[in-house]
């Protein structure tokens, strides 16, 4: 197995509110990848007294430890069960019913010598490429297909649409989101190598068209993770005051890549 994991804030005055991890259990069969993309706070306060850092810190190092070692679980069930043990962290001292309590995007996928299983909550994404080249991607996409008029301020998305039925879903305090994912099981030969990557990363293809996902997917494998957020940077600062592509979007994002070949 080969792996190549990058990963970058978008502003070097801010921490990196990522997480990736690649786990490859002590028997030596299979692994895992965990990537989670922390949400950015809003100005005006979360009702928690803790970073989006030290909530992805922590959940990502549930998702990584149960991932290794709970091959009995499911990896919804594994989901809410780091969700809830994340939680039950700063449950006394923070207000976890506020709309924009730390959370985070969730890409999960576990193989063993016969079966490949992922998970992903929200935008992040999922990259397989087949023996014979092909690339599929495993999105949610409930956020991408909301109308941009209900996009329109912070307020209307944690009103209406954050962690809401007809909205989007991300990783919270309630683990009862983890049946929200989009979940599956693919046979292991199916699958020659994989990308996570986050919203940040994957901007060469969402925002600025550069290519289809198995463009994106072939420049990772051949320039490496490097390259390709290099190329997201300078995307986003010719993208300039015009900003023809990036439009509301921030113009510098945390991108995290992790490339595997199986």
């Amino acid at each position: 197995m080969r792996t190549d994991l990058v990963s970058e804030p978008g502003d070097r005055a801010r921490p990196n509110e990522d997480f990736a991890g690649v786990g490859l259990p002590a028997s030596g069969q299979g692994g895992c990848v965990i990537l989670l993309d922390g949400v950015t706070p809003p100005r005006d306060g979360t009702g928690c007294l803790h970073s989006v850092p030290w909530f992805t810190a922590r959940l990502g190092g549930a998702l990584t430890e149960l991932t290794v070692s709970g091959r009995d679980l499911t990896l919804s069930e594994i989901l809410s069960r780091a969700i809830g043990r994340t939680a039950e962290a700063h449950a006394q001292t923070c207000d976890l019913s506020h709309p924009r309590t730390p959370q985070a995007t969730v890409v999960l996928t576990r193989w063993s010598a016969d079966t490949l299983e992922y998970l992903v909550l929200s935008d992040s994404v999922l990259l397989l490429r087949s023996p014979d080249g092909a690339v599929g991607a495993v999105l949610d996409d409930r956020l991408a297909r909301l109308p941009r008029s209900a996009l329109a301020t912070d307020a209307l998305i944690d009103a209406r649409l954050r962690n809401k039925e007809g909205g989007f879903f991300t990783a919270a305090a309630d683990s009862a989101v983890a049946a929200r994912a989009v979940t599956g099981t693919v046979a292991r030969h199916e699958v020659r190598a994989l990308a996570a990557l986050t919203d940040g990363a994957a901007r060469w293809t969402e925002k600025f068209h550069e290519g289809d996902w198995t463009a994106l997917f072939g420049l990772v494998a051949e320039e490496g993770a490097r390259r390709l957020v290099d190329r997201v940077r300078e995307l986003e600062a010719a993208d300039g005051e015009e900003r023809a592509f990036l439009g509301r979007s921030k113009t510098h994002d945390d991108a995290t890549v992790v490339y595997v070949e199986l």
